[in-house]
């Protein structure tokens, strides 16, 4: 007899990104607003005011837009190490047919892009930003096409959250090997020690989530100081925590229920509010056709749907996988443009990329304007396709 999976905190999560979104989006112009008017200074001082304490044994003194970014967005990457895990365990990752062609597009959605930007920006000092394009914003996405509704397949739904989830988990890996500074063995120990501790947890069943999240801040700590950047704490704490694929409520889906609202409602329009505050300047503008806006532009709005529809054709080809129930080629091109919304991860990586400001500034207006405009042609060409 097969076992029910339980799906509600899944629902759970899309409902919550849909809201999020539209709050998302708010908070995006309200940071835009406040730059540009003569309330930009207040809120550059707000962001860089020091909060914590240290001394000879304990560094904790970091600015508002550090912890934001720093700490705040660690429950953000817990949230998406849960949501990974669960998917291999009980989802749309949980088999190699199933798995598949979201895993691979994926893959493809992110080569294609990257190779786009190193193309327009090899040997240049902004070449290190290849990593922005490969992104894409997971809450963004989801909000687009919940608001198609019957529009597109339910199935199509699926595949692009598991491609976003898979999306993820790629991005975070590019940060753990390519945008992390020099690492500090003593302190990347301590940090084993912490995970050691947490898979015995996780090995005795210790079924109250909220206990895995004790050494987890030591975790954080420890791998903040590493040199790694401190945010894939949230993951491996994520990997420790028990699951299952039955129908009763795991520790998993417990903490995921617990902190799905509250990321996609607070810490993920935090984010965006504190990190768009751009203050729109000359400069800039030639940005969005220099090199680094190109790159990004072409990458997200070209070299996502190129990268998802190619390698659904090839899996689809060589009979690896099948297109997802219901759908037809039209509906790839349609997830393949979402999938070029890539603003919170993209942003992200992109605060990691460069150390020049103007870069940066340069970096989050392309990503701005190319993750609206993909979104919105995405949503109309979905809008447009009928079902059969």
């Amino acid at each position: 007899m097969s076992q029910k999976i339980n799906l509600t905190v899944f629902k759970e999560f899309l409902k919550s990104s849909n809201f999020g979104g539209i709050l998302l989006f708010v908070c995006v112009v309200l940071s835009l607003v406040i730059a540009n008017s003569p309330l930009a200074e207040n809120l550059q001082t707000l962001l860089d005011t020091k909060l914590g304490f240290e001394n000879d044994s304990v560094h904790l003194n970091y600015s508002v837009l550090m912890w934001i970014n720093d700490g705040l967005m660690t429950i953000f990457f817990l949230l998406v190490g849960l949501e990974i895990k669960r998917e291999i365990v009980e989802g749309e990752l949980s088999s190699p047919k199933k798995a598949s062609l979201p895993i691979l597009c994926a893959i493809g959605g992110a080569i294609v892009p990257a190779i786009i930007y190193l193309s327009l920006n090899s040997g240049t000092e902004t070449a290190s930003g290849w990593g922005i394009p490969m992104a894409t914003d997971i809450a963004f996405a989801l909000a687009v096409i919940s608001l198609l509704g019957k529009s597109v397949p339910s199935s199509i739904k699926v595949f692009l959250a598991a491609l976003a989830i898979v999306d993820d988990l790629i991005a975070i890996l590019v940060i753990a090997f390519f945008y992390s500074n020099g690492i500090e063995i003593t302190y990347l120990l301590y940090a084993g020690i912490g995970m050691v501790v947490l898979i015995a947890m996780n090995r005795f069943n210790v079924q109250n989530p909220y206990l895995y999240l004790i050494p987890g801040v030591f975790i954080w700590y420890f791998i903040h100081h590493s040199g790694i950047h401190a945010t894939i704490a949230g993951v491996l704490v994520a990997m420790t925590i028990p699951t299952n694929d039955t129908d009763i409520e795991s520790p998993l889906e417990r903490l995921e229920h617990a902190i799905a609202r509250p990321v996609n409602l607070f810490i993920i329009p935090i984010f965006a509010f504190a990190n768009t505050n751009i203050t729109f300047q000359q400069e800039m503008l030639h940005g969005l056709t220099s090199p680094i806006g190109l790159g990004i532009s072409f990458g997200l709005f070209f070299g996502k749907p190129i990268g998802i529809l190619l390698t659904s054709f090839i899996c689809t080809k060589l009979k690896i996988s099948h297109l997802p129930e219901g759908s037809r080629w039209a509906h790839i091109v349609g997830v393949g443009f979402l999938a070029g919304i890539g603003f919170t991860m993209s942003i992200f990586v992109s605060l990691l990329s460069y150390k020049n400001p103007l870069f940066v500034a340069e970096a989050k207006l392309s990503i701005l304007l190319t993750s609206v405009i993909a979104g919105l042609v995405g949503f109309f060409f979905l809008k447009s396709l009928k079902q059969k």
